[in-house]
């Protein structure tokens, strides 16, 4: 295949599916990942596509901010994060809050009749929790990403490798039977430390982004134990997900 073929089958590729990570184009075209980084380099130059960490987006396709993610399906994130408070352990334990505006309006609903140790990084849900007594609240370190306002880099995957929560609440922008995915590897390199940082799993997401597929993967259905969704899910939207043997919580 001549360069020019190659780079039309990539654009064509990445306008069907949206996103595409440069591991699954090296495969399916049978070149090395730096050719086609080299590629993609040509095509975001002409307008093709836009670059992402670890692959490709369609032109118009951006990561929302968490500002605005924050005034979406709020009623929804709302019973959501009520929901899953129960699922907190009973007693003194600690707790791994994801980044997120889920994991943030639980961390406003977090229990006040026992002790707490609270890692984030997150500042909102930082923010949120910040000044409750019963709570011993670690903020992870890293550089902040001004898109969702998390810590992400080096720092944060070091902290997070010494650490083994009783429970995780993780954020997503998918989830279907590849996974949970997010469109930033950085995002998902953290995602994937906190989903191994705890002994169980818990998702909370509304029901919007039950079988999306985002970039790139952070946790495969095995590796999760509970999610937490709304009732507007559908069965067809649960179907992965319960044959996978993961628990369901409808809010």
């Amino acid at each position: 295949m001549y360069a020019e073929e190659r780079q039309q089958a990539i654009a064509q590729t990445v306008a069907d599916r949206g996103r595409v990570s440069v591991v699954d184009l090296a495969e399916s075209l049978r070149v090395t990942t730096e050719t086609i980084r080299r590629d993609l380099a040509l095509l975001e130059g002409g307008g093709a596509l836009r670059r992402v960490h670890g692959g490709a987006v369609a032109v118009g396709v951006v990561e929302t901010l968490v500002g605005e993610r924050d005034r979406l399906q709020v009623e929804r994130k709302e019973r959501i994060a009520a929901a899953a408070v129960a699922l907190i352990p009973t007693g003194r334990s600690s707790i791994l809050l994801d980044a997120g505006t889920t994991t943030a309006r639980l961390a406003a609903h977090l229990p006040t009749d026992r002790r707490l140790t609270v890692f984030t990084h997150g500042v909102p849900v930082a923010a949120r929790i910040a000044g409750q007594p019963n709570v011993e609240l670690h903020l992870l370190p890293g550089r902040v990403r001004p898109t969702t306002h998390a810590a992400v880099g080096a720092e944060t995957l070091r902290a997070l490798s010494m650490l083994q929560a009783d429970v995780v609440f993780l954020g997503t922008n998918g989830l279907n039977e590849r996974g949970a995915t997010t469109p930033d590897a950085e995002e998902a390199a953290i995602k994937q430390a906190l989903t191994g940082a705890a002994r169980r799993r818990i998702v909370l997401t509304d029901s919007s982004k039950l079988g999306r597929d985002e970039l790139v993967s952070f946790a495969t259905l095995e590796e999760i134990d509970v999610v937490v969704t709304d009732s507007d899910a559908t069965d067809e939207q649960l179907a992965p997900l319960r044959s996978a043997g993961v628990e369901v919580v409808i809010a």
